[in-house]
């Protein structure tokens, strides 16, 4: 009786660890300038009886890193094509679960004191761009390497150079113009609009710099089915709304 009694406690022990670790939330790794609506999406879902995702935020580049030395996640969500071939590249992704659903638009903020100075085309946009510090991600960065792209594009490039300052990730590159230590930088457009401390003071024309396209898929090594589940959710009608909200364009 005794025996039977433990076997019965076993599986019941059995059975709720096995229901915890069901509902575990997932863990997922996205780029920087996706800070404010991966929240809100993470939010929904818990709103919706799950367990909130846990996020961590970087730049693409730093995150994929990550994955290759071994990170335990179940979701990447990069800011461009490449670091996901990266990774995928190291089959460190299911290839069935890559999907691209965002897009964004790559501008020019000011901080508030150089309001009212536009840039304008051709030597004006170089005087304007040269004139002093420019905040800029690093160039492993997707923010980085289309803003660079671009201002090769309009041959401004050479003019700017000696007044970069490197920043991590898109979102230290707001911060810098948001604290006024650079008068201008190059963000996206949804980073733009989630500051009041900065104004839009150009926008890239998209033939300037290759599609800013936002991919995600679920991770070789994730055993939590929530986290499958949260990527469903996201790439769901529901789900791009949010993001649409934020400023992205759906795919």
């Amino acid at each position: 009786m005794l025996n039977r009694l433990c076997r019965f406690a076993a599986l019941i022990l059995c059975s709720v660890a096995s229901a915890a670790a069901a509902a575990s939330p997932p863990l997922v790794l996205a780029a920087a300038s996706l800070q404010g609506s991966m929240n809100a999406a993470a939010d929904a879902w818990a709103a919706r009886g799950h367990a909130r995702p846990v996020v961590s935020f970087a730049g693409s580049s730093s995150l994929a890193r990550q994955i290759e030395a071994g990170a335990r996640a179940d979701l990447f969500m990069s800011a461009d094509e490449d670091w996901m071939n990266e990774i995928a590249a190291r089959h460190l992704i299911v290839p069935q679960t890559r999907a691209t659903f965002l897009g964004n638009r790559l501008v020019i903020v000011a901080s508030a004191a150089s309001r009212g100075q536009a840039p304008a085309g051709g030597e004006r946009l170089a005087r304007f761009l040269a004139a002093g510090p420019l905040a800029m991600a690093d160039p492993a960065v997707p923010a980085g390497r289309y803003g660079r792209e671009a201002l090769t594009k309009l041959g401004v490039l050479a003019a700017v150079q000696p007044h970069i300052v490197s920043a991590e990730n898109v979102r230290a590159t707001l911060a810098l113009v948001e604290r006024g230590a650079a008068p201008l930088g190059i963000v996206y457009a949804t980073d733009a609009r989630a500051s009041a401390k900065v104004w839009v003071a150009g926008v890239f024309p998209e033939n300037t710099h290759p599609p800013i396209t936002y991919p995600i898929a679920r991770l070789s090594a994730s055993t939590n089915p929530e986290g499958e589940a949260f990527r469903r959710f996201l790439l769901s009608r529901a789900g791009k709304a949010i993001f649409v909200r934020y400023g992205f364009s759906a795919k």
